[in-house]
């Protein structure tokens, strides 16, 4: 009989957690907002510091605006709109990453020689340098590259014989907000400069100055100011730049598998 009780009891006890988890806070039109969503909101909401008081009066009316948003959105037909429809793809495709990856980005590690090997050993060090731009449009046609590649290697080549003017060079001729200080852009970590524009400086000393070097930009003439050594970098900021990596990494071992199963064509050439 006691265990007759006890089964009774526990049962009434989950059909009331059910009960409570599902309660119905509000209808709009007809649309529920349940009390977890309610509660999920409203803890998000006193997380947030604004200029808003926060109260759950405050919250049930913001999800009362939402849901009569969501609602008018589709009536309208705007969740079917193009501009609408690529936002919630790329919202599914992260998900989807997410979801499948998370567990495995939490084991991604970086220690300090991590640190080091990819400062030293690859040759990943923080530059500081000032360039010479002459720029281009994202689509030059190619009269437009070639007066580019042609005022750029005619300043390289005045570079050659008195490297000393580079910054007032760079103060006439540089096409960039860095124009009046020289061109100086002040120490960068590799993946805040363009791929071209790292890998004509990678490995270079002091003093040096590139040939021109193409990136999205347009044509760059590169001078090396400075090298920073190993323990004046900001760990940190490489810790995570290696942790990127190593998660860029992940997501490519897994659209990789993706393709294997995937029936792909590319027609014509890109």
């Amino acid at each position: 009989m006691k265990k007759i009780i006890f089964v009774f009891v526990a049962f009434m006890m989950m059909a009331t957690a059910f009960a409570q988890k599902d309660t119905v806070m509000a209808t709009v039109n007809g649309r529920s907002i349940t009390k977890k969503q309610f509660e999920d909101y409203h803890l998000q909401n006193l997380k947030f510091v604004g200029q808003r008081k926060i109260t759950k009066e405050v919250s049930m009316q913001d999800l009362i605006k939402r849901e009569l948003g969501i609602q008018k959105a589709k009536k309208t037909g705007l969740d079917k709109d193009p501009t609408v429809v690529t936002r919630q793809e790329d919202i599914l495709y992260h998900a989807q990453i997410s979801k499948d990856l998370e567990n495995e980005f939490k084991k991604i590690t970086v220690s300090d020689d991590d640190v080091k090997k990819y400062y030293e050993t690859e040759g990943n060090r923080e530059y500081r340098t000032a360039h010479i731009l002459y720029r281009l449009r994202a689509e030059p046609n190619p009269t437009e590259v070639e007066a580019a590649a042609d005022q750029s290697m005619a300043i390289y080549t005045q570079l050659q014989k008195n490297p000393e003017d580079f910054a007032k060079l760079a103060n006439k001729f540089s096409q960039t907000s860095g124009a009046p200080v020289g061109g100086d852009l002040g120490f960068q970590p590799p993946t805040r400069l363009a791929p071209e524009y790292f890998e004509a400086i990678k490995g270079q000393k002091e003093g040096y100055i590139s040939k021109p070097v193409r990136t999205q930009m347009g044509y760059h003439v590169i001078k090396v100011l400075g090298v920073k050594p190993l323990n004046s970098i900001d760990k940190d900021l490489y810790k995570k730049i290696i942790y990127d990596r190593k998660r860029d990494a992940m997501i490519e071992s897994y659209f990789a598998g993706l393709q294997k199963g995937a029936d792909i064509k590319i027609n014509g050439t890109l």
